[in-house]
Parts: C-alpha cells; structure tokens; sequence
C-alpha cells in the first residue's frame, strides 16, 4: 500500500476531525493508498493539544507553530490546511510553492480576489492537487442523486433548493469568535462559511447561477467578548439567495434557491438538498441522514417513495451497507475521495472526487454578487 505522508496546520476541530479519520484508514480494506500523519502545526500549541495527537498518532516527528517549518519538511508530501479565512491566501499559496499537495477548508480566500490569487498560484503549480474540503456529496443518498444527475433521470430540472441551516448563534449568551468579525472572517459572513457546502453538489452538477436576490440579515447585531464586554458583530448571520441557474447540459434555466442560516430556530446542523425534474425528483435532509425521498413520474399517480439508503458508499467500508452512516463516516468517504485522486490521477466517480479549486471560483463570484444585490437591492447578474 502507498503512503501519503502529511503535515496538518490548524488542529481544532477540523484538524482532529481528520486526524481521527487517518487512525481508522484499515476502515476502508479496497483502498491502496492510505495517510500518514508526521507533522502538525498550530500557532497555539498547548501541552494538552500536543498530548492528544501525541498519544493518537505516534507516527508524528515534527510539532510546530511555524507553517514555514512545516512546509519545509522533506517527509511531508501533502498538508491539511484548516485556518480562518484571512490567512487561506498565505497559507494556501506557501504550500503549493513548496511543492505539497493539499486539501484546504473553504471559503479557500477571504473573498474573491485572495481566490484569484490562490488559482493563479495553482495554475503555476499543475503537479500539486489542490481541493476544497466538503463531506456532504459524500452521503449515500447524496451519492445516489449524484448517479441520478449523471443518468440524466430527472429530466429537464424545474427547480433546485438546497441549504444549511445552523441553530449555533441562536444563543444571544454565546461570545463573539473570529467567525464573527469581518477582519478574520469576510464580508461575506456565513455565506463564506457555511455556503460553500450548499454549493458543492449542485455546482457538480452543472447547475450554475446566472443571477441573483439575496437577501442578507445580521441578526444578533452585538455580542460578549472574552473580557465581558459587549462588542459588534459584523458579519452576516443569514442569507438566501435567490437566483436563476443554467443547466450547463441541457442551456435550460430554472430557479435556484440557497438557504446559508447561523441563526434558525429548530434546527441544529441540518443540509438538505431537494432537485425537482420533469421525470423524477429527489429531496434529502441531513434531520433523516439514512432515508431519500423519490418521485418518478411515468403518469397516472404521482408517489413519493422513501429509501433507507443504509451505508451505501464509493470507497468500500468494513461497516455493512444495511447498517446507518453518519457525518464522521462521510469525512472518512472524503478523504479516501482526495486520496484516491492522488494516487490514481482521477477521481474515482464525478461525485466521489473533493471540491475543485475552479468549483471554489463559482461560489466566490456568486457570494461577491449577493454582496452586491444586497447593497444595491436588486438583481445582479453573474455573467
């Protein structure tokens, strides 16, 4: 079996979240390439965060607050790059000068000009695989829509929402976090964080905004500072954006509708994704995360059936398919996804492969317009 040596930069949450997905690697027994962690770095390495990585992955050598010292690293072939917003362009652009190949967390640049400037660093760079990180296409029922897209089942598509909807700032108590000052975080607010996983799917799929509305609102307009002291919040707390979309196959447009909310009573992490064709439809929330819903229309009734999609993945798992999946399988399914495109040169199906840096692109214009139409209050095409 190959042997992807890699180094992480940032060990919260998303960092671990990875780290755990590397201990479980013999999860997934058809794969012939599989990571190794042999170096991480973080600018607050406390002994605690140093001691759990420690104690979970001996296989690593080099602990530093340096990414410079990181990157310099001989054994390190590939890095996870999981920081705030502001610093993508530096990080993400070192790491491909240095050689490495990465999968980096989204927005990938604090807008749309560090995005700019991260692809051109790429397209100087065409040895290195560069992706976004997205779990959510790596969902069985996600999966099987994906195979619907590719079948072209649905026909001609009529209309497509899709959403993440967060309950995690309903709490007016909760304190401020960089996600919440526009200096780390970015105009763009939660479009910047949380919408680019509402975009992931339908943008492989072809499914590309032309226009949009959007309507954005900051909600929870202060909050408690560490030091007791209440201060702004600047960012966008919610956003729906309302666009029309090009079918790239079929040049037909419908409605597109995406829904990005930090503040939604009722919910807690739930991503859904409904497509609604002339010959089928599918709808799939992440509240149900085993079950997908279908219609096919051949005439007389029209039936909604539901699958209990079980754990029905594309890089095989030791789990059986009868048995549920959940948000850290699909991390794992994701990077069997970024390994699998690194070591064979493709990915392994069009919906089984990571984000693109040029799929990164489209949302960065998407979210620039809505800041726009937002401004001007009115339509603002993309084209």
């Amino acid at each position: 079996m190959r042997t992807i040596r890699f180094g992480i930069i940032g060990c919260g949450m998303m960092g671990r979240e990875f780290a755990s997905a590397a201990a479980r690697w013999f999860h997934l027994p058809e794969m012939s390439v599989r990571p190794e962690i042999v170096a991480i770095c973080s600018r607050t390495l406390s002994p605690e965060k140093i001691n759990w990585f420690k104690d979970n992955l001996p296989t690593i050598k080099q602990f530093t607050n340096d990414y410079r010292e990181l990157l310099d690293n001989p054994d390190v072939e590939a890095v996870y790059i999981a920081v705030p917003h502001n610093i993508h362009e530096e990080l993400y652009c070192a790491a491909i000068e240095a050689g490495k190949h990465f999968m980096g967390e989204k927005p990938f640049g604090i807008d749309k000009k560090a995005n700019d400037e991260i692809m051109a660093c790429i397209q100087k760079h065409p040895d290195c695989l560069v992706r976004c990180a997205s779990q959510f296409m790596f969902f069985p029922a996600v999966q099987r829509i994906g195979e619907m897209i590719e079948a072209d089942a649905f026909g001609t598509v009529i209309e497509v929402n899709v959403g993440f909807l967060h309950c995690s700032d309903l709490n007016p108590d909760k304190p401020i976090n960089w996600k919440r000052i526009v200096k780390y975080n970015g105009e763009y607010g939660c479009m910047g964080d949380l919408g680019p996983h509402v975009c992931s799917v339908p943008f492989r799929a072809g499914w590309i905004p032309v226009n949009v509305r959007a309507v954005l609102s900051n909600i929870m307009l202060k909050r408690l500072n560490r030091k007791g002291e209440m201060v702004p919040c600047e960012t966008w707390d919610n956003a729906t954006l309302l666009c029309e979309a090009k079918d790239s196959n079929s040049r037909s447009i419908f409605p597109f509708t995406l829904r990005i909310q930090r503040i939604s009573p009722g919910q807690k992490n739930n991503w859904y994704l409904e497509v609604f064709g002339t010959k089928a439809c599918a709808r799939f929330s992440t509240k149900n995360i085993n079950t997908l819903e279908i219609l096919e229309y051949i005439g007389g009734e029209q039936r909604w059936q539901k699958i209990d999609m079980g754990h029905e993945v594309p890089f095989k798992s030791i789990t059986h398919s009868i048995f549920q999946f959940g948000v850290s399988d699909a991390i794992l399914q994701m990077w069997a996804g970024f390994l699998y495109e690194l070591d064979k040169g493709n990915p392994f199906t069009k919906f089984s492969g990571c984000v693109t840096p040029e799929e990164t692109s489209l949302w960065h214009k998407l979210f620039t317009a809505a800041l726009e139409s937002q401004k001007s209050s009115s339509t603002v095409a993309l084209e």
